[in-house]
Parts: structure tokens; C-alpha cells; sequence
């Protein structure tokens, strides 16, 4: 049951990585990022790929945060003249570009076999020891990007980029240009999303396309939003909230038997999308976010 718990845990807060960086582009800055876990392959394929031919493990780790932001940079330049819905779409479009890109490059990628065996964390302690050590590492990142961010928030840049998400044309007017920041702040999200990759396939020591699906994004999306969009504290909890959420819902097919284990799955789907419409109408600015005026 411990390390039940401890998965969970580590799950969690691989979410809130990506919650963290979802919420800098879209609570900060008003960014509609669909292409999130396009960054979050791009992490784990480079950290993966990088540690399975002999690089030490927090070079792949800083490669993965790395490549993810510089991803990040031409998808910026080009899409974000758009307005706010073609942009999504266009970050939809990239993320799908890349699970293509994984799935038929080959020689690089294995294709749909995926990369077994990437290199573990904390290799030489026994498992149960080694799993406490990833939940402490993992804290200890988590905890180092939300400082990151609270500096931003409380900085001039974090100032900005919350005014270009409420009135760019104002922005603009004083003499300050959007794009500029909105490319920085995606870039920074998407390092995140890298990151929050790279401890992924470490876990899980295997990257395959199928787990970088638009399904992932939208879990993220849905943990901002449970939160509170803007909030910092929004994101950890929504994070943590929906991963209760999906776990439990793993134990309704034992008071609903006659359901498949293929129907199972579409009715936890359903489960979530129903939670979430629940929350839109009750709570649409988020458990953290303030009253409704």
C-alpha cells in the first residue's frame, strides 16, 4: 500500500510540473496552449535517448528542459501573430506533429516498440528506498519552479505578461511588445513540460508514443482549471485532485460489475469530463481563484 501511495505521489507531482507550466502561459498570460504534451515527449524522448547511449542522467535531465524550450521557440515565432483559437489549434497541431515524428522516425525512436530500459533514478538504493528518493527529488523540483514563478509573478516581467493577458492593446500602446514576452513565457512553460517529461521516463524507464497523446493536455488543462487558473497553489491542488480523481475511479468497477474493462475506461472518461462540467457551472474560477463577483 506504501508504494501504492508513493506512485501516486511521484504521478502527482509530474502533474503539477506540467499544471506549473500550463499555468504560466495561460493564467499568467493568456497563452491557449493544446500542444502541452507535445513538450512533455520532446522531454522525455531527448532525456531518455541521451542517458540509453552512456550520458549521465541529469545531462539528459537538463537537455530535456533545454530542447523543450527551444521547440517551443519557432512554434512561438510563427503562431503567435494568431489570434488566441487559431493559436491553439496550431500548438494542437505541433504536438501532434511530434507524436507522429516519434512514432515513424525509426532509427531514432524505435517507432512504436518505444525505448525500454532508459536508465533509473537513484539505480544502486533498494526500490522501496529508491522510490522515496524520487518522490524527495521530485518535491524538491516542484518546490525550486514555484519559487521560479512566484519571483515572476512578483517581478516587472510577471507584471507585464499579466497585463498583455488582460488587455494587450494596452500593452502595446505603452510601448512594450507582446510577442516578445509571450515567446519567453512559452518557452518557460514548455522547459517545465520538458522536465516534467524527463522524470517520466525515468520512472517509468520506457517511452513509447501512445503516452504523449492530446488526451494528457487536456488532464493538464483540467487540473489548471479545477485549481484556479491563475493561482500557483491552484495548480498543485488541482493537480492533486485529479489524480484522486483518476485513481479513484479505477475501484467503481467493483460496484458496477457488469461493466467490461474496455467499457470501464470510456466510463471513467466520462467521469472526468463530468467532473469537469460540474466544476464549470459551480466553481468556474477555480477552487483557488477568487468569488465570483
Amino acid at each position: 500500500m506504501a508504494a501504492y501511495l508513493v506512485t501516486i505521489g511521484i504521478f502527482t507531482l509530474i502533474y503539477v510540473l506540467l499544471a506549473l507550466g500550463l499555468m504560466l502561459q495561460f493564467g499568467l498570460t493568456g497563452l491557449i496552449n493544446f500542444g502541452h504534451v507535445g513538450f512533455f515527449a520532446i522531454g522525455a524522448y531527448t532525456s531518455a535517448l541521451l542517458t540509453l547511449h552512456g550520458a549521465p542522467l541529469p545531462v539528459g535531465f537538463i537537455a530535456a528542459a533545454v530542447l523543450a524550450a527551444l521547440a517551443a521557440l519557432p512554434i512561438g515565432l510563427i503562431s503567435l501573430r494568431l489570434r488566441d483559437d487559431y493559436f491553439a489549434i496550431a500548438t494542437l497541431g505541433f504536438s501532434e506533429t511530434v507524436r507522429i515524428v516519434i512514432t515513424n522516425w525509426r532509427g531514432l525512436t524505435d517507432g512504436t516498440q518505444g525505448l525500454p530500459g532508459v536508465p533509473p533514478m537513484f539505480p544502486f538504493l533498494p526500490a522501496a528506498a529508491a522510490q522515496w528518493a524520487i518522490l524527495g527529488t521530485l518535491g524538491l523540483v516542484v518546490l525550486a519552479a514555484i519559487w521560479m514563478i512566484t519571483r515572476i509573478v512578483r517581478s516587472p516581467f510577471g507584471r507585464i505578461i499579466q497585463a498583455i493577458r488582460d488587455n494587450e492593446v494596452a500593452v502595446k500602446a505603452l510601448g512594450k511588445d507582446p510577442a516578445r514576452f509571450k515567446v519567453q513565457v512559452l518557452m518557460l512553460g514548455s522547459a517545465l513540460a520538458g522536465l516534467a517529461g524527463a522524470f517520466y521516463g525515468a520512472y517509468i524507464t520506457y517511452v513509447v508514443p501512445d503516452q504523449y497523446v492530446p488526451l494528457v493536455t487536456f488532464y493538464v488543462w483540467m487540473a489548471v482549471m479545477l485549481g484556479g487558473a491563475a493561482r500557483i497553489a491552484g495548480a498543485v491542488l488541482g493537480s492533486v485532485i485529479l489524480m484522486l480523481f483518476l485513481e479513484g475511479t479505477r475501484f467503481v468497477h467493483d460496484f458496477i460489475p457488469a461493466v467490461s474493462d474496455v467499457q470501464m475506461a470510456s466510463v471513467r472518461i466520462g467521469m472526468v469530463g463530468l467532473l469537469l462540467i460540474l466544476f464549470t457551472i459551480w466553481r468556474p474560477q477555480g477552487l483557488m481563484g477568487g468569488a465570483r463577483r
